[in-house]
């Protein structure tokens, strides 16, 4: 392969995707109970960034809403966790999804 080989990105294009709303009380609400550490390896963003990491942390749906497919009460202790980016990927890259337990078990 040439260097001199064009590669483009930025082309722009329409695409349709579903959406699943969030419950931002929800989230509030887990974040309250498990605090804003990662579930699986433990990461806190404020400890690492400052304040710039301060309350930030993704929050998973134990059973992914993709699954779920319809509307439903969820609770925000028991259906929803803690975790940072990376482990929410690791979590999502498997079909079905990794639960927890499955992704420690992986980085231990």
């Amino acid at each position: 392969m040439d260097e001199s080989d064009g590669y483009y990105e930025g082309a722009t294009k329409k695409i349709l995707v579903n959406v699943y709303e969030r419950n931002a009380e929800a989230r509030k609400k887990c974040i309250e109970f498990h605090h804003c550490q990662c579930v699986v390896c433990n990461f806190d963003f404020e400890k690492i960034y400052g304040s710039i990491g301060k309350e930030y942390i993704h929050v998973h749906h134990v059973i992914p809403l993709a699954e779920i497919k319809q509307e439903y009460e969820v609770n925000p202790i028991k259906d929803l966790i803690p975790v940072c980016p990376n482990c929410h990927a690791m979590i999502h890259k498997a079909q079905p999804a990794l639960t927890v337990k499955q992704l420690k078990k992986r980085i231990n």
